[in-house]
């Protein structure tokens, strides 16, 4: 007996015996709705089984993923994945994680990957708030990374902004005492309503010397769009907040 699921421009087939026992997972991605390049889809193939991680509600062991121990860093929502490749590239002496829902972001990250040689990355691609609360282990993790989310500009749509105190609470949980999460946005009105929501958050504390936001770490990669927008004068604003407790 066997089963087919499509999803996120993936095919997966699964195959049980009549009693009901797995058998076998054959896993292909798919370009669909021309979604995938080739170049995605062939990164996809090749690099999945080594730096993918499907999603299993499961807790993860950094080390058993990692084949070592090391400090661990998760990004939540690595577009294309260009940064986090050069983060990991930089950093080898760290683990890094990226979880991202849309595929072709997920492909071209593996592209980078694959180019860099890179052993200390693994990404999935699923909802990350699942991801979180079904796979990352209570206190394991050294730094939680959400750079540039959707800003919801319109008043009325605030409510969807990812930087919420039941996602900050979330977070918390699952950074070590000492751990950081370093958020960064290009809209001011967003950059305000972060710093409204972590303030108010038990067990953090701003890292932050003078007034509330931070200068550009140099471990935060200057993305294309983001040097364009200093270029035209538009401003970034970087926030760090530490678990206290």
């Amino acid at each position: 007996m066997s089963e087919v699921s499509k999803k996120s421009g993936e095919v997966t087939l699964t195959e049980f015996t009549e009693d009901g026992k797995l058998v076998r997972k054959i896993r292909s991605f798919v370009r669909r709705e021309g979604r995938l390049t080739k170049g995605q889809e062939h990164a996809m193939e090749n690099n999945w089984p080594t730096m993918g991680i499907d999603f299993a509600k499961q807790m993860l062991d950094w080390k058993e993923v990692f084949n070592r121990e090391a400090p661990v860093v998760l990004e939540i929502g690595f577009g294309m994945g260009a940064s986090l490749v050069e983060m990991a590239k930089n950093a080898p002496e760290k683990n890094f994680i990226g979880i991202e829902v849309h595929s072709p972001g997920v492909g071209a990250c593996l592209m980078g990957a694959e180019d860099a040689g890179l052993t200390n990355l693994r990404v999935m691609c699923h909802d990350g708030v699942e991801v979180f609360e079904y796979m990352i282990p209570d206190g394991s993790l050294d730094t939680v990374q959400l750079f540039f989310p959707d800003p919801w500009h319109k008043a009325r749509h605030h409510k969807r902004r990812i930087v919420q105190p039941e996602f900050a609470e979330m977070l918390r949980k699952k950074l070590k005492i000492g751990g950081i999460f370093h958020m960064a946005t290009d809209w001011e009105n967003y950059a305000e309503h972060m710093v409204e929501v972590m303030d108010a958050a038990p067990g953090y504390r701003n890292t932050a010397t003078n007034g509330d936001y931070i200068d550009r770490p140099e471990d935060r990669p200057l993305t294309k769009f983001e040097a364009r927008g200093h270029r035209l004068g538009h401003g970034v604003w970087d926030m760090k907040y530490e678990r206290t407790e």
